[in-house]
């Protein structure tokens, strides 16, 4: 069990905590990522490239030509 010593000086830092509490430095918050491409328009993307590689493959499998 902590000494008396240790007790008070625990409660004493906990106290001085209670009367900052919302005052958090800017440097301490963490900021949201901003993602330089949105959510939608990586969509898109993803559906021209997958959609245009099954299209090349089906053409190619319906042609019988060799890769």
């Amino acid at each position: 069990m902590p000494s008396a010593q240790t007790m008070k000086l625990r409660s004493q830092n906990y106290q001085g905590n209670i009367n900052k509490q919302g005052k958090v430095p800017k440097s301490l918050i963490k900021k949201e990522e901003n993602l330089p491409v949105g959510p939608i328009l990586l969509g898109v993307f993803l559906f021209v490239v997958v959609g245009s590689a099954l299209f090349q493959i089906l053409n190619v499998a319906s042609s019988g030509q060799e890769i």
